[in-house]
């Protein structure tokens, strides 16, 4: 059995989720979003990110993290702040001592639904169907938890066809 935390980086929003992995069986334990104020200074921001995600970590106690890959945006500014808290959130996994894999969202569209070209509404509808228990969750509202679980699930099958290839059970 494993917990994983899943991360959807994001300066405004980041989502959050953990899955626990036992041989082929996910299930939900508990996902949110951590919103950072734009009003304050780059530094604090972080920070909120850094706090939240902290939070999550002592609450769970995961074995390991997954987050979703930098893209580049059309805008070279929002590409740069998105690098920051992704950056910011992965030393946070890293201060934690949880190993870190990075997934496209490519590749977490294709694991959890099966094209890679998935919108956020298939993803969500998924991510419900493959685990149930976080339909009635309030932290569901939010399309970067979803997002978040998406990537654990993804980190989650990675896992086990990484086993399958090494002969582990």
């Amino acid at each position: 059995m494993t917990l994983i935390l899943g991360i959807d980086p994001g300066l405004q929003r980041t989502g959050w989720g953990v899955i626990i992995s036992k041989s082929n069986q996910l299930s939900f334990v508990d996902c949110g979003t951590i919103k950072s104020d734009a009003k304050l200074p780059m530094a604090e921001r972080l920070k909120q990110l850094h706090d939240g995600v902290a939070a999550a970590i002592a609450r769970h106690k995961p074995a390991e993290a997954a987050i979703e890959e930098t893209f580049v945006n059309v805008s070279g500014s929002s590409t740069l702040k998105l690098g920051q808290a992704r950056g910011a959130l992965i030393l946070t996994l890293s201060l934690n001592s949880l190993p870190v894999y990075e997934y496209s969202a490519t590749m977490v569209k294709k694991s959890v639904v099966g094209s890679g070209h998935a919108d956020k509404a298939q993803i969500a509808m998924m991510v419900g169907t493959l685990l149930p228990a976080c339909k009635p969750h309030e932290g569901m509202r939010s399309a970067d938890a979803a997002d978040a679980l998406a990537i654990a699930i993804c980190h989650a099958h990675q896992r086990t066809v990484n086993q399958i290839k090494a002969g582990v059970r």
